[in-house]
């Protein structure tokens, strides 16, 4: 019968069965022990896995629902294993909530179970000698730790040696045909070709399609060895199941903007019984969700990619007590998390695939007859998919870029000291930089990067075929909000779902049903919600050092920003990525077929505009210098002058490129960009206003503050002209 996916007993508990005890037998009283349930069985694919692993030692991959029992798979082979003294199963893991799950589950059914990441570094020293002298049956390990030098060269050899049984779990991270590709996994692939003949491998995930689980199972396949040559190398056991979520009530509800969606939220969370998850898509709109539903009275908490550690756990702890409604998260709260009571998942705005959503929302009604699963579609969800689209794999340009420079040096550079030397974002080239290390062209080492010389093809056709996939998911998952028919059978098909039998329906989704549960907000609530996002005002922070290694592109700026030649903390307007006016400014921002033209300040800016300068709190201020945008000059010039008149003040001056200069590159690391804007901003002040700056205050007006160093070279300008104070202010933020 189902249960819930648990961890089975420790291997004393497996080693007091009788040893002429068949291993079902054995598998399925660890089982009861573990879920405390007379009755509990295995099903059949879980025991087929169980049954490949232990007797079989192959390699297995799991493609089941969430709430399936993948988890119970893994903890009751080592279980087994361990008692027919194999080594410690290692469990590659992407992230701290699944971790922490999966330890505590362990744990509990008395499993050694030690895990290493990012958040426990005060603890490797002391998990690695555990693991040495055996007194660990499972080890978790973030993907990152694959790609450390110090772990990849002394432990995973040892870890690859020793193993008695390998898990990769969310196994679709492997693939980068996967809705959630990460670089780390990659090294997965060398670890496979290192283990012994005969080590078991099981890579499970709820969220594959055909593309994936064959793209997956092939990587599997790779490197296979077997002990006596009766297996073929190849031999992947692929065990798919039927991706249905009986629990799950699918709507969508589309509504204007986002003011609806708020007052949406704040009307019907209350509704919902227990517990659940608000997913954003962006951490503005996280934080933004989270802030506006405690003003109304919700115990809500903030769950993102930038929220501590020790705070995460916080939100994790309270969720699983119920002592907060919701976590409002990006999708840094996802893959793994077990809360098997969850009682609803709403998205405002939709992810960029429908099977990014069923990861999401597969998180819900894993013990619960019913769990609520509505989608607020936004307008500009489109906007923030293509802006992710944009972090893919860089071009073939930049990545020679980075290969030469490796090459050029001889040695070992950090990613800092690499920076100034390319073009790429940070972000961006450590991603890349890891996919050339599993490539082979790179290695990471102490110190930073390295070239290995050995010879790298740029798979173009690929990573275009990877372009296009992402581009089809998106269109899909427009396609799921406007469907007629039922959602669940959509998300099935798009899973590849091989046990959808033609003209299935759920019976539950609103578009079966014809109806849904939520209530439709009150005007006047829409409007309480829409004025709270239109509340401006966003604090700049000066930049307060310059990048290293700015020596090597010929700018001589190094160490602390002085406090003679800092700004001064700023305001913007709002920020791109945020709800409410962000949605504007994206708008104003936007590149492509739909730029909007140059020209005056959009209306509905204005008075947004007065307001934060009216709430700023600047007190006395000379006058007002523009930095002269060649893309936008109409913009920034009609801005700057509306500044002006607003604090009765005059225009000053301005900092501009010379005549002529082509628009600048944006999307650079901040070391390139740096060294563009220090070679193209002058100075251009009248006779008076040179006489008249010495000990002035200037607002210092710009459209946009991204990297931030044209508002902190155009501040160091004006400061060494004898500037007392520089107040930047810009329209967006990001």
């Amino acid at each position: 019968m189902p249960h819930a996916p648990s961890p089975a007993p420790g291997p004393t508990d497996v080693a007091r069965e009788p040893a002429a005890a068949p291993l079902r037998a054995q598998a399925e009283e660890a089982l009861r022990r573990l879920v405390g349930r007379p009755d509990a069985r295995l099903r059949d694919d879980q025991w087929a896995a169980i049954d490949a692993l232990v007797t079989g030692r192959r390699r297995a991959l799991v493609v089941q629902r969430t709430g399936w029992g993948k988890s119970a798979v893994y903890f009751v082979a080592t279980a087994l294993l361990r008692a027919q003294g194999a080594g410690p199963t290692v469990i590659v893991s992407p992230l701290l909530a699944l971790m922490r799950n999966q330890v505590d589950a362990a744990r509990r059914a008395g499993i050694r179970a030690e895990t290493i990441n990012s958040a426990n570094t005060e603890e490797w020293e002391a998990v690695h000698a555990r693991v040495a002298a055996g007194e660990t049956d499972v080890l978790l390990v973030s993907p990152e730790r694959l790609n450390n030098p110090g772990f990849r060269d002394e432990v995973l050899p040892r870890l690859a040696t020793d193993a008695g049984l390998l898990v990769v779990d969310e196994a679709h991270c492997v693939s980068d045909w996967g809705h959630d590709f990460r670089p780390d996994y990659r090294r997965i692939r060398t670890l496979l070709g290192e283990l012994p003949a005969g080590t078991p491998v099981l890579a499970t995930t709820a969220t594959a399609n055909e593309r994936v689980t064959r793209d997956v199972a092939e990587q599997l396949a790779a490197g296979m060895r077997t002990t006596d040559g009766s297996r073929p190398a190849g031999d992947v056991l692929v065990l798919r199941g039927s991706l249905d979520r009986e629990s799950l009530a699918l709507a969508v509800r589309e509504l204007p903007d986002h003011a609806s969606q708020l007052a949406w939220l704040t009307r019907n969370l209350p509704r919902f019984d227990g517990s659940g998850i608000v997913y954003c898509l962006t951490v503005a709109a996280a934080e933004q969700v989270a802030a506006h539903l405690r003003g109304a009275g919700l115990p809500v908490r903030a769950y993102t990619g930038q929220t501590d550690p020790a705070e995460r756990l916080e939100c994790e702890q309270d969720l699983l007590a119920n002592r907060v409604k919701a976590l409002v998260a990006t999708s840094a709260l996802g893959m793994g998390f077990d809360k098997p009571d969850l009682a609803f998942v709403v998205h405002l705005g939709a992810p960029s695939s429908p099977i990014a959503y069923y990861q999401q929302v597969g998180r819900a009604g894993r013990a619960t007859a019913r769990a609520d699963v509505v989608l607020l579609p936004g307008r500009d969800d489109r906007a923030i998919w293509d802006w992710f689209a944009s972090m893919a794999f860089p071009p073939e340009r930049d990545v020679r870029e980075t290969l030469a420079a490796l090459d050029q040096d001889g040695g070992a550079l950090s990613t800092a000291a690499l920076e100034p030397r390319v073009s790429l974002r940070r972000g961006r080239l450590e991603t890349m930089l890891k996919v050339l290390d599993v490539d082979g062209a790179v290695q990471r080492v102490r110190g930073g990067w390295r070239s290995t010389g050995e010879p790298w093809e740029y798979d173009a056709e690929r990573y275009a075929r990877v372009a296009a996939t992402r581009g089809s998911e998106a269109q899909s998952m427009l396609e799921y909000v406007a469907t007629t028919g039922c959602r669940m059978a959509f998300l099935r098909a798009a899973l590849d779902d091989a046990e959808l039998e033609a003209g299935w329906a759920c019976g539950r989704c609103d578009r079966c049903t014809g109806t849904t549960a939520d209530t439709v907000p009150d005007e006047a609530a829409v409007e309480a919600a829409r004025g709270a996002l239109s509340v401006p005002g966003v604090e700049l922070t000066p930049r307060r050092q310059w990048p290293s290694g700015m020596s090597a592109l010929g700018v001589p700026l190094s160490g602390r920003i002085g406090a003679d030649v800092g700004a001064e903390p700023g305001r913007a307007v709002a920020r791109l990525d945020a709800l409410g006016l962000g949605g504007a400014l994206r708008a104003l921002f936007a590149v492509g077929p739909d730029a909007t033209p140059d020209g005056p300040l959009p209306v509905a800016l204005r008075a947004p505009v007065t307001a934060v300068l009216d709430a700023w709190g600047l007190g006395h201020v000379d006058g007002v210098v523009v930095v002269r945008s060649t893309s936008r000059p109409q913009l920034v010039e009609h801005l700057a002058s509306g500044v002006a008149r607003h604090l009765g003040v005059p225009v000053v001056g301005a900092v501009a490129a010379p005549p002529g200069t082509p628009p600048s590159r944006h999307d650079v690391n901040s070391a390139q960009r740096l060294a563009d804007v220090v070679r193209r901003l002058d100075l251009d002040l009248g006779p008076a206003a040179r006489e008249g700056l010495p000990g002035r205050t200037v607002v210092l007006v710009d459209d946009r503050y991204d990297t931030g160093w044209t508002v902190t070279v155009a501040a160091r300008l004006l400061r060494e002209a004898g500037a007392a104070a520089v107040h930047p202010f810009t329209l967006a933020l990001g």
